[in-house]
């Protein structure tokens, strides 16, 4: 790393910054370490600058299924980027966008006919919360512009991602511009739980009253599984009933897989698992499997057609330069396919979670709150200070991890692992051992 001098406005002096000139994302520069270069993948595998092997448990935020490198993604890649790497997606189409569309299209409810492309996962729930506004706009019900969302919910850090949000104190400082989104408990459980119906219940309750209230867009929730909120797992049960009580009041339910879709909680979509429809699916991250960013919301035909209109001033004006991109379609469809063809890779890593989970860690005095749902396993470390993202073990917890090998990047006192599927048993065992002997050493 160079150095660099800059000015400092404040004070008029010269000062010599010893950093690289790239701002990282949820990282206080001033107190941060250089981060390790990565100069390759290969499968759950990152080789550093210096030579050692890191072994990926997060998929690299949760984006990469299939592993580094995959060569049917560089494959898909390379022959798209020799006919046609980028075109305006407002009044031109191509094949890569259209097979991808038909082909999501076979593996989410039957209700959900029309997908729209963006960029990220922040976007893709830009864009459901503008469709479900926007649908009550045009059929003459302007007064529905609030939405219900849930406690620990992170959909994004965008204005309206963070406003559905509300909870997290990474968005502090936004607070007036954020809109007023009315927030209600999660019911968030874990094995043993035996107070899960009675939370369930008291959330239901809070909503149907607010339902009883006022006249909302929209319930907008992760699906079985909270991410960035700490991995927190709500029943299939408790999406069942509240997709019911959103059709019993007419508002439309909009889920946020992002993290969720694609294989991670052991079927390829969390609605799927949960057999429930929402009117509005937001997805990114695994969508191309690692490879580029790409998003999408899929919405019901009603609400496409409440857009579609001979009025113009009824059209979705929404859009991207680098809508539909032809390399990121091209790639998410050969990892669709991936998907298609090796289902037991995701299907069957919850068994081997469990399995791991009471071999080398069962009744662990420092963990509390052990849970699976798919692909993901989380535990919350007993600690004696500050539990929740900022807790000081948080940190400790990482650098001890990568020095062992491993990638894991916990939540503030919460464990979590969500390897590539292509991990093998041996793999995810040699994990969990080494999470073991972390927590011993504390």
């Amino acid at each position: 790393m160079c150095d660099r001098l800059f000015q400092d406005i404040s004070s008029g002096r010269t000062v010599i910054n010893f950093e690289s000139p790239i701002w990282r994302p949820f990282t206080q520069m001033k107190t941060a370490v250089a981060p390790p270069k990565v100069v390759r993948g290969e499968g759950i595998w990152l080789e550093l600058e210096d030579g050692r092997r890191i072994m990926d448990c997060i998929s690299s935020w949760w984006v990469t299924l299939h592993g580094h490198a995959h060569p049917a993604l560089a494959e898909a890649l390379y022959r798209q980027a020799q006919q046609l790497e980028q075109v305006i997606f407002a009044g031109f189409t191509h094949a890569p966008a259209e097979q991808l569309a038909e082909k999501l299209l076979t593996h989410v409810p039957a209700a959900l006919r029309r997908v729209f492309f963006s960029d990220n996962g922040s976007t893709a729930v830009e864009v459901g919360l503008k469709m479900a506004y926007q649908y009550w706009l045009n059929q003459g019900e302007p007064g529905r512009s609030r939405f219900i969302g849930f406690e620990g919910g992170y959909h994004g850090d965008t204005i309206g991602a963070m406003s559905i949000g509300q909870s997290s104190t990474w968005w502090q400082p936004f607070q007036p511009l954020l809109f007023e989104t009315d927030v209600v408990p999660f019911p968030a459980t874990f094995t043993g739980d035996n107070q899960v119906e009675q939370k369930e219940a008291e959330s239901l309750t809070k909503i149907e009253v607010l339902l009883n209230q006022t006249s909302y867009a929209g319930i907008v929730i992760e699906p079985l599984v909270q991410g960035a909120g700490g991995m927190r797992m709500c029943r299939p049960q408790f999406l069942q009933n509240l997709e019911q009580l959103a059709r019993r009041s007419g508002v439309l339910l909009i889920y946020d897989e992002v993290m969720t879709g694609f294989g991670r909680t052991g079927e390829l979509f969390a609605c799927l698992k949960s057999a429930t429809v929402p009117d509005i699916l937001c997805l990114s991250k695994g969508l191309s499997g690692g490879c580029l960013p790409l998003a999408v919301t899929l919405a019901t035909e009603a609400i496409y057609q409440a857009f579609y209109s001979d009025d113009a001033t009824k059209a979705f004006y929404h859009g991207h330069s680098y809508t539909g991109n032809p390399l990121a379609c091209a790639t998410a469809l050969a990892s669709l396919e991936l998907l298609e063809q090796n289902p037991q890779m995701f299907q069957g890593m919850e068994q081997l979670h469990r399995h791991y989970l009471e071999q080398w860690l069962p009744d662990h005095p420092r963990l509390a709150r052990v849970r699976t749902c798919g692909t993901i396993a989380a535990l919350d470390l007993v600690t004696d200070g500050d539990e929740g993202y900022f807790s000081a073990i948080a940190p400790i917890l990482k650098a001890r991890f990568l020095a062992a090998g491993l990638l894991i990047r916990p939540l503030g006192n919460t464990l979590y692992l969500m390897p590539p599927y292509c991990i093998t048993s041996d793999e995810l065992e040699f994990v969990y051992q080494t999470i073991r002997q972390v927590i011993d050493s504390l």
